[in-house]
């Protein structure tokens, strides 16, 4: 699985309509036949500057690819992404799970305390 994500602030002013039509425009992404699940974010932290995130899910690194060099893909960068926005931030993420041992769940009713206390030696 790839988790492809951009963080990105719009040219547009916030609320107006050329923001609502790009943000509508980003909606034929989704038709794309390579896309496992796609959603649009708004920001509602102060911590950084970008107003919107998209994040996409990919099967793997062959189905990103092709989202990569679709035509749908291709014009919405050349003929939306490019003039409109101001800035951005593009991560691509795959799951740290080979070769890794999963990470123990507390019991219901457990917890930290009492999976301590279950380690310790009976009196």
């Amino acid at each position: 699985m790839i988790l492809h994500t951009v963080a990105f602030t719009l040219k547009h002013a916030t609320g107006s309509d050329k923001e609502a039509a790009f943000l509508k425009a980003a909606d034929v992404l989704a038709a794309i036949p390579s896309v496992g699940k796609f959603e649009k974010f708004k920001q509602v932290s102060p911590k950084n500057g970008f107003a919107f995130g998209f994040s996409f899910e990919f099967a793997d690194q062959a189905a990103y690819d092709a989202y990569n060099i679709h035509p749908d893909h291709v014009a919405f960068v050349r003929d939306r992404w490019v003039p409109e926005v101001a800035d951005f931030l593009e991560t691509d993420y795959a799951p740290l799970t080979a070769g890794r041992k999963p990470i123990p769940r507390p019991r219901p009713g457990g917890g930290a305390a009492t999976a301590i206390k279950d380690r310790l030696p009976k009196r």
